[in-house]
């Protein structure tokens, strides 16, 4: 779990972890960050992909008379690459689209994970009884650490 590792195993741009996260510090808030992020996303539209949602979970536990710090869930993806797998699998509707969770810890340092493209391909996909090409894979790391990196630096 990352909370167990600490701060200093962080120290480095990327983070991936056994769980198959990826976790990267931002340089911003948290809405600024979640902002980027989702630009990030939408500029890439030409090629399908767009943003579907978000949950601010820090918002709907002050509905609920809680605290937690900043805690957004912005719900990605790309149907032109994702439906087709889901006609094959309806099952793979539970693990997409994907997500990207924009977090602040408790000494106010902000962060961006997701799962890595390697998850997805060898853990998510799998469980569907589906396979992901090496280069697919390959791919959508490309794009996550492009897309994290432009909303994080």
């Amino acid at each position: 779990m990352i909370a167990v590792i600490g701060l200093a195993a962080f120290a480095s741009s990327a983070f991936a972890a056994d769980n198959g996260l990826i976790t990267k510090p931002s340089k911003h808030s948290v809405k600024d960050t979640v902002e980027k992020f989702e630009a990030a996303i939408k500029s890439k539209s030409a090629g399908g992909w767009t943003v579907f949602s978000k949950i601010d979970h820090a918002a709907a536990a002050k509905e609920a008379g809680l605290e937690m710090r900043p805690r957004t869930v912005i719900i990605f993806g790309n149907p032109k690459g994702g439906t087709p797998q889901m006609v094959k699998s309806a099952t793979l509707a539970i693990d997409l689209p994907m997500k990207a969770l924009v977090w602040q810890d408790d000494q106010d340092k902000v962060w961006l994970t997701y799962n890595a493209s390697e998850y997805g391909a060898k853990v998510i996909s799998p469980r569907h009884g589906l396979t992901v090409p090496e280069a697919g894979e390959k791919a959508l790391e490309k794009f996550l650490a492009d897309a994290s990196d432009q909303s994080t630096q």
